[in-house]
């Protein structure tokens, strides 16, 4: 199969709509489990292991997703594709039998090895049947998924734990599921280019999933695992190297030499690394400010941020008609300047700032992102062939995905880091600032001091988003001056 494949698709809508469901059922799971997890907590217990429920999802979907794209490559589309969402299914299912929060902790890990292909794999279908002057657009109405998985995330999930048992927010996803594989098995067509016998360089995947497993845990889990996560790196690095070996010496590498000739996807791959890690900036640390330094509730906490889900497909779609109109250059140039903006936005934020503030710097944030992102991945796909596609594709959403690992661990140290210079004396100062019980406790003068040192110690925060944001305009300068073609 070749990119003539757009010719043989005569109902492409149908494999669109397909692969929005797939990214639905995919970006409404984190949003949705998240606003269930506290009924699910209080009828399973172990609260302790909490935030192992979230981060087991990510290991399992992030080591998975360049496999995933390499098999794509390899095997076809369409059959991954029914592997990694049959797995997700499955997945889910398990999930709302858990009966302890170490067997749902299991089947999150399962539920994330089936989600690391759904991402990749519904962009690559999708980049597969639209000639590439159209991806830029096409681009739009996948980001708009995101957007909307965003705002009916939280709802729906409230709403079903309420009405119904906490099981039915893992089994929505289901029938969506079911619906986008009977879809795509009606619509896309099979592979038909050239056929011969592949093999997936099986020591090769070994070696990727323990260097991105050892580096994940190390990065995520820096905070609990103290000094034993440098063991974690070392074992990174020497898997990493022993990964680079077997690369060099295996006939069907699982990353193709030409990906690291190509300067624009090497370029897509570092942009949405910096996208990434300057998104933490935002999403880990705006709710604290709100709710510790502004006192806001929860809700206000993530209308804010939502702004940014909102900006995001908006500018998705703005960029795609952008690129057609100017060049890929001028569009990513531009969406740098827009994430740049509103990084600088965060450095004014103040204790009398407005929630509508707060939520401008999001939305400002938000279409720096949608509009860098989009272009970087439409550059990449119209510069790979189709039998590397797949590859480049899933390397783009592995990229995003290390740079919010990265950039958690380091915006978590600028955090600490300063705390414990400005309130050495003080237990987990942002806890108690965030708990309403504990705040109405506090004196008055320590509450004040209190609040003052965490706000200057989360502007250090938005300091060193701003600084990665900033590289983005170097990586701007690495993109095509023409148009999509």
């Amino acid at each position: 199969m070749t990119d003539n494949i757009q010719h043989q698709v005569a109902q492409r809508h149908w494999v669109l709509i397909a692969a929005m469901l797939a990214m639905f059922m995919a970006a409404i799971e984190v949003t949705i489990v998240a606003t269930a997890m506290p009924t699910i907590v209080a009828e399973l217990g172990g609260f302790a292991h909490f935030g192992w429920v979230f981060s087991i999802y990510l290991l399992t979907q992030a080591v998975t997703v360049p496999l995933y794209g390499r098999l794509a490559d390899l095997w076809g589309r369409k059959s991954v594709f029914f592997i990694g969402v049959s797995l997700f299914l499955l997945g889910s299912v398990l999930c709302g039998f858990a009966s302890s929060m170490a067997w749902l902790i299991l089947f999150r890990a399962f539920q994330g090895l089936g989600a690391g292909a759904i991402m990749p794999l519904a962009s690559t279908i999708v980049a597969d049947v639209y000639a590439p002057k159209e991806r830029a657009g096409i681009q739009g109405w996948l980001s708009s998924v995101w957007g909307f998985a965003a705002i009916i995330g939280p709802l729906s999930g409230a709403w079903l734990v309420q009405h119904f048992n906490w099981a039915l927010v893992f089994w929505v996803n289901v029938p969506v599921g079911i619906v986008s594989m009977l879809m795509i098995a009606r619509w896309l067509p099979e592979n038909s280019g050239e056929k011969r016998k592949h093999r997936l360089n099986l020591s090769g995947s070994f070696w990727l999933m323990l260097c991105v497993s050892a580096l994940l845990v190390a990065l995520l889990q820096a905070e609990t695992l103290g000094y034993w996560s440098l063991l974690f790196l070392l074992l990174a690095l020497a898997s990493g190297f022993a990964l680079l070996r077997n690369e060099r010496a295996a006939a069907e590498p699982l990353f193709p030499l030409v990906i690291w000739r190509s300067r624009v996807i090497v370029a897509g791959n570092a942009g949405n690394l910096i996208i990434g890690a300057a998104m933490m900036g935002i999403s880990a640390f705006l709710p604290t400010w709100i709710q510790g330094i502004n006192g806001g509730t929860p809700l206000q906490a993530g209308s804010a941020l939502a702004m940014m889900s909102i900006g995001w497909p908006l500018a998705s779609t703005l960029s795609g008609h952008l690129m057609q109109r100017t060049s890929y250059r001028f569009t990513a140039h531009l969406g740098a300047l827009l994430l740049i903006a509103g990084c600088s936005l965060l450095l004014t934020l103040n204790r009398d700032s407005s929630l509508w503030y707060a939520g401008f710097s999001a939305f400002v944030i938000g279409t720096g992102m949608g509009m860098t992102s989009t272009t970087f991945l439409v550059s990449v796909q119209n510069s790979a062939e189709y039998h590397i596609r797949g590859i480049c594709t899933a390397s783009i959403m592995f990229s995003r995905m290390l740079g919010s690992a990265l950039g958690t661990a380091l915006m978590g140290a600028v955090l600490n880091y300063n705390l414990l210079l400005r309130l050495p004396d003080e237990q987990d100062p942002v806890q108690q600032i965030m708990s309403g019980v504990t705040r109405e406790q506090l004196p008055e003068d320590s509450l004040q001091q209190m609040v003052m040192q965490v706000a200057a110690s989360l502007h250090w925060v938005f300091v060193a988003s701003l600084v990665i944001a900033l590289s983005s305009l170097l990586i701007a300068r690495a993109m095509p001056r023409h148009r999509p073609e």
